[in-house]
């Protein structure tokens, strides 16, 4: 089966839709797998006409991490065993740093790397019975692409170690009381659930998505001085591009925008 097979890229108007197709191993992530999405991360980048990515496994499961056989035969006890960090950590950060708004949809497991995935996407819709969770301590791993730098930005340090220490798994509905998802809904309404989301971020400026995401993400690394800089740099950015331009008129005309991403 060719990598395409287990990992596959649709375009759907302004929305990327990339799905993991390995159903018959919980949607297990390979080496492959990972270059071919880092593949896919570049062309949705390259076009004009994605504003929104959306990340989802087939046969009603996420992933449940990187695959255990692939990872007994080629890394564990080799010279290469960093490997599969180092690239797992590359393709994560690509989607966190990415310029369009990414969602994870959450069903069935959602563990390891898979979890890592998740947490690397802006944006996370669960089914309310999906099993949400870091899981690499249940194997004595460690998981290298995100959770200790990541997840206690998203959740604070208690309960980031609450998940790596104890290798607990949340359910959807859970995992939004944890802070860890934006929503949760019954299986039969989470489609409907992700499109009326996806639906908020597709129709809004993509300059403006591109940069008021790039502050946002910048600003929690920063300190408050140099923060004020850069949303005073955001704003004169801001009122120098088409689009601001575009949606002001837009307002005053009683018209829908007609945004060109400048």
């Amino acid at each position: 089966m060719a990598v395409e097979d287990d990992i596959q890229l649709e375009r759907d108007g302004h929305v990327a839709r990339i799905w993991f197709n390995r159903p018959h191993k919980r949607n297990c992530i390979t080496v492959p797998m990972l270059h071919k999405l880092d593949e896919y991360i570049t062309e949705i980048e390259a076009d004009p006409e994605l504003r929104v990515v959306v990340v989802r496994g087939r046969g009603n499961t996420f992933s449940s991490g990187f695959d255990l056989d692939s990872l007994q035969a080629d890394f564990i006890g080799s010279s290469t065993a960093m490997d599969v960090a180092v690239v797992s950590a590359k393709v994560c950060d690509r989607f966190y740093n990415m310029s369009k708004p990414s969602v994870a949809v959450l069903e069935g497991y959602v563990t390891a790397g898979g979890f890592e995935v998740m947490i690397s996407c802006d944006f996370a819709i669960a089914d309310d019975s999906a099993q949400i969770g870091d899981f690499h301590i249940r194997r004595a791993l460690f998981g290298g692409a995100g959770p200790i730098y990541r997840l206690p930005r998203m959740i604070g340090i208690r309960k980031t170690k609450e998940l790596m220490l104890t290798g607990k798994l949340l359910s959807g509905a859970q995992a939004a009381d944890f802070d860890l998802i934006n929503l949760s809904a019954p299986a039969a309404e989470l489609d409907a659930t992700v499109e009326e989301f996806i639906s908020h971020l597709t129709d809004k400026s993509p300059f403006q998505m591109k940069l008021t995401k790039m502050a946002v993400d910048r600003g929690l690394d920063a300190d408050i001085a140099s923060l004020m800089v850069l949303e005073h740099l955001a704003v004169g950015v801001t009122l120098n591009s088409d689009d601001a331009a575009e949606g002001v008129a837009a307002f005053l005309e009683k018209r829908d925008p007609k945004w060109t991403g400048r």
